[in-house]
C-alpha cells in the first residue's frame, strides 16, 4: 500500500473558448510512494466541458496528461498507464477522486441546470402577440388592462451551476380588452442578455448559484479579465431582471435585487418592449430591491439596496417624478444578510434580518453558493421612520427564528404597536438544496415602546407568494390571498385568509397534475369593499402540457371561475405578477 500522497498545484495558463476551459497546472511536488513505483514530477493539462469530467491518465515519458472524457467507457481506451497491482489501483482511484472534486466537482441537483430547468421550468422561446380563446365563462368588459408576470428563462445552456433564481428574466403578458385576450412573451433585454446573445455563450458568472471547483474560479477570472480590458462595462449592469414587475413613478419596471430595474412597455397590440435600464442611481454598486413599496396616497416609492461591503443596507425613497431622495445607510446591519422583502406603514419602514448571510470569500474560493446559514443567529425586525435622515432612530426587536420570505403587509395599531404579517420559513438550512420549503403564515405584534413581541400562527399550511388589495398597502388589512406551495414556485392551490381571525374563508385546489403561480388580487373599483375584485394567475397542466389564464371570484368560498383563457403555448412557472390598467401606463 502507498504511504504518502502529496500534490502541490500552481496554475500556469488558462485558455477559454465558449463554455470550454483548458487549464495547464504545474505540480512541482508530486510524490507518490508505493512498494514498486515512484513518480516525482508531472506537468498536467486538464480540459473541462459542460459535463462533469471523468479523468483519465496517459504518461508519455515524463509528462502525465489528465484529460476530460465524455463517455465513461472511454476511460479504458484512453488509459495507457497500466495498473497491475492493487496499490497502483488505489493510487489511481485516489488521484481521480482528488482531481474530480478539486477541479470540476459534480453539481448538487439544486444548481444543476439540467435538473432545475426541466418540465414546466424548461425555457421557452419568445412569442409575438397572439389572440387567445376564452374556454370557460367570459372576461368582464370592465377589466381592461394587462396582466404581466416575471420569471426565469435561461436563453443559453449554462456552463455550470445555475439555480432557479438566476435564469434570464422573461415576461409573460395577457392584454385584456373588451372581453378579448392577447398573449405575448419576451425576454427582458438586459445588458447581460444582449452581450451573451451576441457572443452565443454565457459570460456573466452566476454568483448566487456559486462557484464549484477550480474551473468555475477560472471562468470568473476570465470574466474579470474582460472587465479590466474594457470588453465589458459593469456600470451597464449584471442583473437578469427576472423577479417581479412594478409601476414606479409612471414607469413599468422589471426588477431583480442584483441590479437596477429595467423599463418595459406593452404596446397597443400587446407586444412587450424593453426600453432600457432605469438609471435612478448610476454607480458601481447600484441595485434596488425587487419589492419596492408604493404609497397609493403620496405616490412615493420606498425601496432599498444592499451590498457586500458596509453599509450592507441602504434605505431610500423615490418621489412621484422618479427622483431618488433621502438615501439613508443602515449601519446597524453588521453582516450582509438576505433581506428579500420589506414593508411600510403610515410612519415607518420595516426590515427583517434573517439567518442567511452572504460570504463573498466562499464564492471566490470555489466553495459553492455565497449563502451561509447561521443557526445560532437571532433574527430581528427593525423599524425606521419613513423620512429619517439617518439610522439613529432605527430600532431593532429580536424575533427568534423569524425568516420572512415575503411580507404580506404591515400597519400601525395605535401609537406604539406595529403589526407585521409574513410567510416565515421555519428552516433555512437547506434553502437552495430543496425548493420544498417549510413555511407558515405568521402575525407579529411589536410594541415599539416596551419592546414586547407577540407572535400568532395564522395558518399551518405552506403559504407564500401572496397579495392584497394594494390600496391597503401599509394600512390595516382584513384579507390576504396566498398560494399553497407544492414546490417553489409551483402552487397546488390558493387560499383567502382572514388576518383578524386566521380563518380560511376561501380555498381552491387545482385539478390533479395542475399547478398555478402567485394569486394576484386586483380590485374592481376604488372605494369598493376590500375583497371586491378579481384574483388571477397562470395555471399549467403537467399531464397535457397546456397552460391557461384563470380569473376567479375572491368573494366566492371556492374561488369560482369567472373566465378561463387557453394560452397558445406552455407558460413556465415564475415569480411575481402585476395588473395595470390603460390609465396607469401608456400602452
Amino acid at each position: 500500500m502507498w504511504e504518502t500522497f502529496k500534490i502541490d498545484v500552481t496554475v500556469v495558463d488558462i485558455c477559454h473558448e465558449n463554455c470550454h476551459v483548458a487549464i495547464t497546472i504545474d505540480i512541482p511536488c508530486f510524490s507518490v510512494f508505493t512498494r514498486k513505483t515512484k513518480i516525482n514530477h508531472a506537468k498536467t493539462e486538464m480540459i473541462s466541458s459542460t459535463c462533469s469530467p471523468i479523468l483519465s491518465f496517459t504518461q508519455p515519458k515524463a509528462v502525465m496528461m489528465i484529460q476530460a472524457v465524455r463517455n465513461p467507457k472511454a476511460l479504458e481506451k484512453t488509459t495507457s498507464l497500466k495498473m497491475h497491482s492493487s496499490p497502483l489501483k488505489s493510487m489511481k482511484t485516489s488521484i481521480l477522486h482528488f482531481f474530480s472534486n478539486f477541479i470540476d466537482p459534480p453539481l448538487n441537483p439544486s444548481v444543476d441546470p439540467t435538473h432545475v430547468f426541466e418540465g414546466n421550468l424548461a425555457p421557452v422561446d419568445e412569442m409575438e402577440p397572439t389572440d387567445c380563446e376564452v374556454i370557460e365563462g367570459e372576461l368582464p368588459l370592465c377589466l381592461n388592462g394587462v396582466y404581466i408576470r416575471n420569471g426565469p428563462n435561461p436563453q443559453l445552456q449554462p456552463c455550470r451551476a445555475l439555480n432557479l433564481f438566476e435564469g434570464d428574466g422573461m415576461l409573460h403578458s395577457l392584454r385584456l380588452s373588451n372581453g378579448k385576450a392577447t398573449y405575448c412573451n419576451r425576454y427582458v433585454k438586459t445588458y447581460k442578455y444582449l452581450v451573451e446573445k451576441e457572443v452565443g455563450f454565457p459570460i456573466f458568472p452566476n454568483m448566487l448559484s456559486g462557484l464549484y471547483g477550480l474551473l468555475d474560479v477560472a471562468r470568473l477570472s476570465i470574466f474579470i479579465k474582460r472587465l479590466v480590458t474594457g470588453n465589458l462595462d459593469i456600470l451597464e449592469g449584471i442583473g437578469v431582471a427576472n423577479t417581479s414587475v412594478a409601476v414606479v413613478s409612471g414607469k413599468l419596471l422589471a426588477l431583480c435585487e442584483s441590479d437596477l430595474p429595467y423599463i418595459v412597455n406593452v404596446t397597443q397590440n400587446g407586444d412587450i418592449e424593453t426600453l432600457g435600464r432605469w438609471e435612478v442611481d448610476k454607480n458601481l454598486h447600484s441595485n434596488m430591491t425587487a419589492h419596492p413599496k408604493v404609497d397609493s396616497e403620496t405616490k412615493e416609492t420606498f425601496a432599498y439596496s444592499w451590498s457586500f461591503k458596509t453599509p450592507h443596507l441602504t434605505f431610500f425613497r423615490i418621489d412621484e417624478k422618479g427622483v431618488k431622495q433621502n438615501e439613508v445607510p443602515i449601519f446597524s446591519v453588521h453582516r450582509p444578510s438576505i433581506i428579500h422583502d420589506f414593508a411600510i406603514t403610515k410612519r415607518f419602514a420595516i426590515f427583517h434580518e434573517t439567518q442567511l448571510s452572504f460570504s463573498l470569500s466562499k464564492v471566490l474560493t470555489g466553495r459553492g453558493s455565497p449563502l451561509v446559514y447561521e443557526p445560532d443567529k437571532t433574527t430581528r425586525i427593525g423599524t425606521i421612520p419613513r423620512y429619517a435622515n439617518s439610522d439613529s432612530k432605527m430600532k431593532w426587536f429580536e424575533v427568534p427564528r423569524f425568516n420572512a420570505s415575503h411580507i404580506v403587509n404591515a400597519w400601525e395599531n395605535g401609537e406604539d404597536e406595529i403589526i407585521v404579517v409574513a410567510s416565515n420559513i421555519l428552516s433555512l438550512e437547506n434553502f437552495l438544496d430543496s425548493m420544498k420549503l417549510d413555511v407558515v403564515l405568521e402575525k407579529v405584534k411589536i410594541n415599539t415602546q416596551t419592546g414586547n413581541v407577540c407572535r400568532n400562527l395564522l395558518s399551518t399550511r405552506k403559504l407564500d407568494l401572496g397579495s392584497i388589495n394594494t390600496s391597503y398597502m401599509g394600512k390595516k388589512t382584513r384579507y390576504a390571498y396566498l398560494g399553497v406551495i407544492e414546490e417553489t414556485p409551483k402552487m397546488s392551490g390558493l387560499v383567502k385568509i382572514d388576518l383578524e381571525t386566521g380563518d380560511e374563508v376561501g380555498r381552491r385546489f387545482y385539478r390533479d397534475d395542475c399547478f398555478g403561480g402567485e394569486p394576484l388580487f386586483v380590485r374592481r373599483n376604488v372605494g369598493d369593499d376590500e375583497d371586491d375584485g378579481f384574483v388571477m394567475t397562470f395555471v399549467h397542466n403537467e399531464r397535457t402540457d397546456e397552460s391557461m389564464f384563470l380569473l376567479m371570484d375572491p368573494k366566492s368560498p371556492d374561488f369560482a371561475t369567472i373566465a378561463a383563457v387557453k394560452l397558445p403555448r406552455r407558460v413556465p412557472y415564475g415569480f411575481h405578477s402585476l395588473f395595470f390598467t390603460n390609465s396607469k401606463i401608456p400602452i
